[in-house]
């Protein structure tokens, strides 16, 4: 992948991220939409970023001038992780999936892995052939009830500063620290720490994106820091068995539970507590 594939490599994942969620779409939900200008953005933003810090690790497959697949992958020390893949609809099944993620797993050279994933029957057939356990993954949406939230202290405003701490627990919980991703992050939104034991990043909207915490009452407390700051309907992604602290706290809450694709990891246990980020995990 090259910087000027950007651009195709986001209409690309447009079409199928749009077609898996018309095909997941549940009843009573509103008809999924393509990304807006906003979002694609964001998109392309970020996956330039990715391809700045482990470009080796950032693959497309082209069909003469179309990007037909893409496979954006990273290595943080010891842990690898996919952030993004997929295939148009229409060039599924010919055998393009396998080669991108054939060259995303070499590029992981034995590391220990992990990454958010769809329930698309053929990726899942793929993932598991390459050593990944699929630990289902439940989210919980909905408006928060503020008369249910509780007074939490010791919490602060999270800054560069805290990232050394963040690694050391990063690596506790998930084998590897987040590195350079950390001020990524904190560039795009909101930190919260509860100093030396957690932390949160909450997007403009008050969702949390990413959290970690070093035992259940700390990241609950974190937790409920993101539902205080929700605008209207929230989201809790990314949450498995192991991490049922946040299924608590989300009923609590008054938010509804269901289920949402798989967490993947190879070589590691699921982290806990944690939340992971789709894309950052």
């Amino acid at each position: 992948m090259c910087a000027g594939d950007l651009p195709g490599a986001e209409r690309s994942s447009d079409v199928v991220f749009l077609d898996s969620d018309r095909r997941g779409r549940r009843v009573g939900e509103p008809e999924p939409e393509p990304r807006s200008d906003e979002g694609v953005k964001r998109w392309i933003d970020r996956m330039r970023y990715f391809l700045e810090v482990d470009p080796d690790g950032c693959w497309v497959a082209a069909d003469e001038d179309r990007i037909v697949g893409f496979a954006i992958s990273q290595n943080r020390d010891r842990l690898w992780y996919l952030a993004t893949y997929g295939v148009l609809p229409g060039q599924q099944g010919k055998g393009i999936g396998k080669r991108l993620l054939d060259a995303v797993l070499a590029h992981a050279d034995g590391r220990q892995g992990m990454f958010s994933s769809s329930v698309h029957p053929g990726a899942t057939r793929r993932y598991r052939l390459a050593g990944f356990s699929l630990h289902p993954q439940m989210r919980m949406v909905g408006t928060v009830d503020r008369s249910r939230l509780p007074v939490v202290t010791g919490l602060a405003e999270g800054v560069a500063d805290d990232f050394d701490w963040m690694d050391r627990l990063d690596q506790e919980i998930r084998g590897a620290g987040h590195g350079a991703d950390h001020q990524y992050l904190l560039n795009n939104h909101r930190l919260v720490v509860s100093r030396g034991a957690g932390y949160v990043y909450i997007d403009d909207r008050g969702r949390p994106i990413l959290l970690a915490a070093a035992d259940r009452r700390t990241a609950a407390d974190l937790l409920w820091e993101a539902l205080a700051s929700a605008q209207a309907d929230t989201l809790v992604n990314c949450i498995t068995t192991a991490n049922e602290w946040a299924v608590d706290v989300g009923l609590a809450a008054g938010l509804d539970l269901g289920q949402e694709g798989y967490l993947a990891v190879r070589g590691m246990p699921t982290p806990a507590p944690y939340l992971a980020s789709g894309q950052f995990l």
